[in-house]
C-alpha cells in the first residue's frame, strides 16, 4: 500500500507476517543419492550358520508371527484414526516458475479524462457498477466504504468502518466484500442499503480483492493470489506470480476483467496483468505522472483501478489524490 500505508505502523509483507502458505512437498531422498550406502564392497566369505545362529532366526521368526497377529488385531479395532496424510487436506499452489518464461508487453498510459476525487480518501479498493464508483478507503479511525458518482465526484453514500484498517473491494451479486488489513476479518454489505449482513473470519493480511465471475481473489502483499470461494470465503487454490521467472512480491490492489487479473504493486506507479490459470505477467503498465509534480505534495501512492466497460478504459488513482483519471493502454 503506501508509504504511509499504515500511518502508525508500517505495512509488511505478508510473508513476513500472519500469512500462510500451503504446506510445500518435501524433496524426496533416493539411495542412490551423495552418502547412500554402498552396494558394490566386497563382502567376506560366508562359513554358513552354526547351531546358536538358527536358535537365534527361529527366535526371531516366532516373534515376526506374534507381531503379525497383534498387527491384525490392531486393524480391527474400530474407530481408528485415519493416516495423518490422508486426513489433512492441502491447498495446491501453483508456481509458473517451471515454466517457459513469458516476455510481457509494455504499455504507458494515456490520459482521457481527468475527474475530482475526495483528497481525504485513503484509497484501498475501487470497483465500478451500474454507473456508479464504489471505494473502501483505509486507515485506523478513517476507514469507510463509499459510492460516489465519477462526472460530480460527489459522495452519494457513505457508512465509516471506524475499528479496522479496511482495504480491498470486490461485488458478488448483490454484496459489497471488505477486506481489513491485520483485522482478520471479511466485512460482507448489502449494496443498496450499505447494511453490514455478515462478517467472515480468515487468516493473514488482506491487501487486494476482485472477482472474476468464479472465485474472489484477494492479495496479502507476497507474491502470491489466493482464490477463494464467494459464499465461505475457504481457500480453493493459490497462484504465484512470476514476471520472466522472477517474483512479483507486493501485490496490491486487484481488478478482474477480461479474463485476466490486474494488480497495482505497493509503492510503485506500476500495473501488471496477470494470467489466473499460469500466474505469468503478460504485461506490464507504467502508470507514472498522472498528478502534475506540484500536486504530489499531500499525497500518497497510486492505488484503486477499476474498470469501465463502456469506455473500454481503466479508471485510475490514489490514496488522497485530488483526481482520477479515465486512461487508454498504449503499447509501447
Amino acid at each position: 500500500m503506501a508509504a504511509r500505508k499504515k500511518s502508525a505502523k508500517r505495512k509488511k509483507p505478508a510473508a513476513a507476517s500472519a500469512k500462510k502458505a500451503a504446506p510445500k512437498k518435501k524433496a524426496s531422498s533416493t539411495s542412490t543419492g551423495k552418502g547412500a550406502r554402498r552396494t558394490g564392497a566386497s563382502k567376506p566369505a560366508s562359513r554358513g550358520p552354526g547351531p546358536a545362529l538358527g536358535l537365534v532366526i527361529f527366535g526371531l521368526l516366532g516373534l515376526g508371527v506374534v507381531g503379525a497377529l497383534a498387527l491384525g488385531q490392531r486393524d480391527e479395532r474400530p474407530g481408528d484414526l485415519p493416516d495423518q496424510a490422508e486426513a489433512v487436506e492441502t491447498v495446491d499452489v501453483v508456481d509458473p516458475g517451471s515454466d517457459a518464461p513469458v516476455i510481457p508487453v509494455a504499455y504507458d498510459v494515456r490520459v482521457v479524462e481527468r475527474h475530482g476525487h475526495d483528497t481525504s480518501a485513503f484509497t484501498q479498493g475501487l470497483l465500478w457498477h451500474a454507473g456508479e464508483l464504489y471505494e473502501s478507503t483505509g486507515l485506523v479511525g478513517r476507514s469507510s466504504l463509499r459510492r460516489w458518482d465519477l462526472d460530480t465526484g460527489r459522495i452519494a453514500q457513505r457508512t465509516e468502518v471506524p475499528h479496522v484498517f479496511a482495504e480491498g473491494l470486490a461485488l458478488v451479486g448483490d454484496e459489497l466484500f471488505q477486506l481489513t488489513w491485520q483485522d482478520g476479518v471479511l466485512l460482507v454489505y448489502d449494496r443498496e442499503t450499505f447494511e453490514k449482513v455478515r462478517e467472515v473470519e480468515y487468516e493473514g493480511e488482506g491487501w487486494g480483492l476482485c472477482y472474476d465471475g468464479e472465485d474472489l481473489v484477494m492479495s496479502d502483499g507476497s507474491d502470491e493470489l489466493t482464490f477463494r470461494d464467494p459464499t465461505t470465503f475457504a481457500v480453493r487454490r493459490r497462484l504465484r506470480v512470476r514476471k520472466v521467472g522472477r517474483p512479483v512480491r507486493m501485490l496490491n490492489e486487484l481488478e478482474c476483467t477480461g479474463g485476466a487479473v490486474w494488480a497495482n504493486i505497493w509503492q510503485r506507479d506500476d500495473i501488471v496483468k496477470i494470467d489466473p490459470r499460469t500466474g505469468h505477467v503478460t504485461a506490464t503498465v507504467d502508470a507514472s505522472g498522472l498528478l502534475e509534480p506540484g500536486e504530489r505534495r499531500g499525497t500518497d501512492v497510486l492505488n484503486g483501478i477499476a474498470w469501465l466497460p463502456d469506455q473500454e478504459r481503466f479508471l485510475l488513482t490514489g490514496k488522497l489524490w485530488p483526481a482520477a483519471f479515465e486512461v487508454e493502454l498504449v503499447e509501447r
